[in-house]
């Protein structure tokens, strides 16, 4: 089977895009995903995507995580699929996708940098050593005073994998704040079962938590191992988020052709 692909990242968080509009890969199985997204044997990256169309929307997001498995929504992977429709000809001031955790809207900026309406948040569970919340996929949040010394793989392995959250997986984060609006982020992502170099649901996960306005509009600065994005949004009380924007670059790689057994 012969696939032409797409190869973007978003602040270091890779993809590969496949234009599925004709329905062409989706007999693409789980382990076929996984080969394709092997950093040894296939293409190499953090997840895949296929845009698809759907009717009432300018295109829908269908992601797998890198283990081969459908995934939850994905931040970096909203803003890179964008950029992927703009380049196929679907050009938009402003864009409304579906995706697996409903509809977002997103713009490309005059810049080339995409912004992402992200979904409300209405709930946030606080304990004393983290917290935890849903920005389209599960997140646990926890403050560290140096995020470079931490053991990201080994602490948020552990955490992902204990009793309370084996089943379905979470995101761990591990946040440290630099200054009032600018903190610094890294993830152990579930499906990837790895540190990423980024992660857009818990990059806007972790700005939440470290809002620097008691109440209504704050813009968190976020620092990644793979480069810098924002958040924009409304604080509404300690618990509840409203117009949640993702803001950062997004960029094409290289595209090719890759000849998979069936």
């Amino acid at each position: 089977m012969k696939i032409e692909f797409h190869k973007y990242q978003g602040t270091g968080n890779d993809f590969i895009l496949l234009d599925n509009r004709e329905n062409v890969y989706n007999g693409l199985t789980a382990k076929q995903v996984h080969f394709l997204c092997s950093r040894r044997f296939g293409i190499g990256a953090d997840g895949l995507m296929m845009l698809n169309n759907k009717t009432g929307f300018d295109f829908e997001m269908k992601y797998f995580n890198s283990n081969g498995n459908e995934g939850s929504m994905c931040g970096n992977g909203g803003r890179c699929i964008l950029k992927f429709a703009s380049i196929l000809g679907i050009k938009k001031e402003k864009y409304n996708f579906s995706a697996a955790d409903g509809i977002h809207e997103a713009e490309i900026d005059l810049n080339g940098e995409v912004r992402l309406k992200m979904k409300d948040v209405k709930g946030v569970e606080y304990s004393y050593t983290h917290y935890i919340l849903d920005t389209g996929s599960p997140h646990y949040v926890k403050n560290v005073r140096d995020a470079m010394q931490v053991d990201v793989v080994n602490e948020g392995r552990a955490i992902r994998n204990s009793k309370e959250f084996e089943e379905k997986g979470i995101n761990v984060n591990f946040v440290e704040t630099l200054s009032d609006d600018t903190i610094y982020v890294r993830t152990y992502e579930r499906g990837v079962e790895d540190e990423t170099l980024s992660c857009g649901t818990g990059v806007t996960a972790a700005a939440l938590i470290s809002a620097h306005n008691d109440n209504g509009f704050n813009r968190v600065e976020v620092k990644t191992g793979g480069g810098k994005l924002s958040v924009e949004f409304e604080k509404v009380t300690e618990k509840e988020f409203r117009n949640i924007w993702l803001v950062g670059p997004a960029e094409l790689v290289y595209e090719g052709e890759i000849n998979i057994k069936s």
